[in-house]
């Protein structure tokens, strides 16, 4: 089973059938908090709903081809990171993710991408990530501008939630530019 250490706190570990009822009352929990950003939240109606799912993303993990992970901060489940399908013939890809509103503000999402985006581009030698964010989730957007991420533009009335449109504001990272960042940080610390 594939775990990733952050650091000291916080664990991305793929799901497997047996965290069903976990992932579960995680979303449950979250629902009305989930339900203003992400559209599948109303078709999770129940701990079995998640059981065709997660053969999915246990497979497109095995094809090399992203994943959907639970994030374990201290141990309890706090939310979710996913990197979306990889296209390796242009080294692209894009990640997901979601937190349980009450976990908010410690750094826990900004880590989790962080370390993601080392291992993407020093191990995987991707080129290019992608992170998408609903317009008016603020702090959602802060995760890819804090990160260095170089807004691209809005594709406007992108996603139809519910009962409404919501833009999304797309952003983008290439692996010159975090490597350039990685070297500044390591400069102004010595």
């Amino acid at each position: 089973m594939f775990t990733f250490k952050v650091d000291e706190e916080i664990v991305i570990e793929l799901f497997q059938q047996h965290h069903k009822e976990e992932l579960f009352e995680l979303v449950d929990t979250n629902r009305e908090y989930l339900r203003k950003w992400l559209l599948w939240v109303d078709k999770r109606k129940s701990a079995e709903d998640f059981e065709p799912i997660i053969p999915i993303w246990i497979r497109n993990y095995s094809d090399n081809n992203g994943f959907d992970a639970g994030i374990r901060y201290n141990g309890k489940l706090v939310g979710m990171i996913g990197l979306h399908y990889i296209d390796w013939k242009n080294s692209s890809t894009s990640i997901g993710y979601f937190l349980s509103e009450d976990s908010q503000g410690h750094g826990i999402i900004t880590r989790s991408v962080k370390a993601l985006l080392d291992y993407l581009f020093g191990t995987l030698k991707i080129n290019r990530v992608e992170i998408q964010c609903a317009g008016n989730n603020h702090k959602s957007l802060a995760i890819p501008e804090r990160l260095g991420f170089v807004k691209e533009g809005i594709k406007r009335d992108g996603q139809w939630l519910y009962d409404h449109y919501e833009d999304l504001v797309e952003y983008s990272l290439l692996a010159k530019d975090w490597s350039n960042k990685q070297e500044t940080l390591q400069k102004n610390r010595q």
